[in-house]
């Protein structure tokens, strides 16, 4: 496929998705939720698509790896924190007082020590 066809095919590829999505939104609020509780009415097409923008907004993307799922990996947290554990007590209490106070515990309202 060249550049100018995948240029084309791209924002039509996400609308029909984001429109399939709202559907499957829709239709399941529709089946699960008025039954499951009495008070829950049922929503048109355009209340399931504000309903998706909204849990995009509040959960992260639509690529597979949005939200909270696989985030501290994504952003080398899982590497901080091994590192941290490999540390001796002094190697920690050095960086604890670089990033809280410049001074042992003086950081925060904290107490000398």
């Amino acid at each position: 496929m060249n550049h100018r066809a995948k240029f084309l095919f791209r924002p039509l590829f996400f609308i029909v998705i984001v429109a399939a999505l709202s559907a499957v939104v829709m239709l399941l609020w529709n089946a699960v939720l008025p039954g499951l509780f009495g008070t829950a009415l049922p929503i048109d097409y355009w209340h399931a698509l504000g309903l998706l923008v909204l849990c995009r907004i509040l959960f992260g993307g639509f690529r597979g790896h949005g939200g909270w799922h696989g985030h501290g990996r994504r952003h080398g947290h899982w590497e901080k924190w091994q590192k941290w554990q490999a540390m001796t007590p002094e190697e920690r209490e050095k960086i604890h007082a670089h990033f809280h106070g410049h001074g042992h515990g003086q950081g925060h309202g904290q107490e000398p020590r």
